[in-house]
């Protein structure tokens, strides 16, 4: 009789989905202030044995990673909760660094997992400007305030003081991964950090995830068949799908091109 009114265990999962960072006006990436209050949600969900963490990004912004991977483990911490992290597609650059934040990870066979390393894109117009008699005029206070204008031609100095500033990202994401995974990197076959990427079942034998197997299954092979799992994830309101079906296109256009850029780095 008792085991008739025995409460099913409830599992919180958020669900982070898109490119990281401002992706532009009324497009939906992942950002802090846009999952902070979810993730608290979830966090305060009492009795919880842990919570699940699905992530499907390319990455982004490592300012925006960061801060969201600690807000996770401090809020972890706090609440004294165990966080599971499930990869789909992809969780690389940023999206991996997200995915640290798990005390354990999984990932589909074939999702695309890694990518630890920092990069800047652009494109150069010196050419085009000189063939169309156009003259670039720039005036700044600071000699370092044109740094990488893309009218201008490149300067070695410019180069090299953004490769330091690479540089130190780089280490900073380094740190997050190796005291994340710790003792669980194969680090003696692959250069993990070099940026490449890898499988789902590579990166397993890396140690860059723990095990194969998707959300449903894995939460219910843990907490039983009868688990709850409670979604939490930011949705896009009636007046943001109306204002983006109907303001600057060419503006909707470009976002879609570079959002789709960054996924299709990892062939996505």
């Amino acid at each position: 009789m008792l085991s008739f009114f025995k409460k099913k265990k409830i599992v919180p999962h958020i669900k982070l989905s898109g490119v990281i960072g401002n992706v532009g006006k009324f497009r939906q990436g992942i950002d802090f202030s846009g999952q902070e209050e979810i993730i608290l949600k979830a966090f305060s969900v009492k009795k919880a044995p842990c919570v699940a963490i699905t992530i499907n990004s390319p990455g982004g912004s490592p300012v925006q990673s960061h801060l969201i991977y600690s807000f996770i483990r401090q809020q972890a911490k706090k609440n004294k909760k165990k966080v599971i992290v499930f990869a789909e597609d992809v969780a690389a650059s940023g999206g991996y660094l997200i995915a640290c934040a798990g005390d354990e990870i999984y990932a589909n066979s074939s999702s695309i997992i890694g990518s630890i390393g920092v990069i800047y894109s652009s494109f150069g117009f010196t050419e085009l400007i000189k063939k169309i008699g156009v003259e670039r005029r720039v005036h700044t206070a600071g000699k370092n305030k044109s740094t990488l204008d893309p009218f201008l031609e490149e300067k070695k100095e410019d180069i090299e003081r953004l490769k330091n500033i690479q540089l130190d990202l780089h280490k900073n994401f380094i740190d997050v991964v190796e005291n994340s995974r710790g003792s669980k990197l194969k680090k003696g076959e692959i250069e993990l950090f070099s940026g490449e990427f890898w499988s789902g079942n590579k990166a397993k034998d890396l140690g860059l995830i723990d095990e194969i197997g998707d959300a449903n299954q894995v939460i219910k092979e843990k907490f039983g068949k009868d688990v709850i799992i409670k979604k939490f994830e930011k949705s896009k309101g009636w007046l943001s799908k109306k204002l983006s079906s109907s303001s600057d296109h060419v503006e909707q256009l470009a976002n879609m091109l570079d959002e789709k850029s960054i996924w299709q780095r990892y062939g996505l």
